[in-house]
């Protein structure tokens, strides 16, 4: 296997339920990457960005840390401030 990628791939063939799992991972990096990516963008701290979202500076460390998830309320108010929108679509 040459790539991160290709391993990836590999794993997901031989055991489905570790690729479940590697999917959801991977879906939530991408959420939390896109907030923190606009939170710099737009020039903002984590506690300016918990301070207009009426939340703890610490959350946002943790959330975007990965250290736990936020709650579905949690996460939109999070996003409307930073002028994002979450995106449902049919799985695969």
């Amino acid at each position: 296997m040459k790539t991160w990628n290709d391993y990836k791939e590999h794993v997901k063939a031989v055991d489905p339920d570790f690729a479940k799992d590697l999917e959801e991972v991977e879906g939530i990096s991408a959420i939390v990457s896109a907030m923190v990516a606009q939170r710099t963008a737009l020039g903002l701290s984590q506690r300016d960005l918990a301070a207009v979202c009426g939340i703890p500076q610490s959350s946002v460390a943790r959330i975007e840390a990965c250290k736990t998830t936020p709650n579905l309320g949690t996460l939109l108010n999070i996003l409307q401030h930073l002028g994002l929108q979450l995106t449902v679509t049919p799985a695969n």
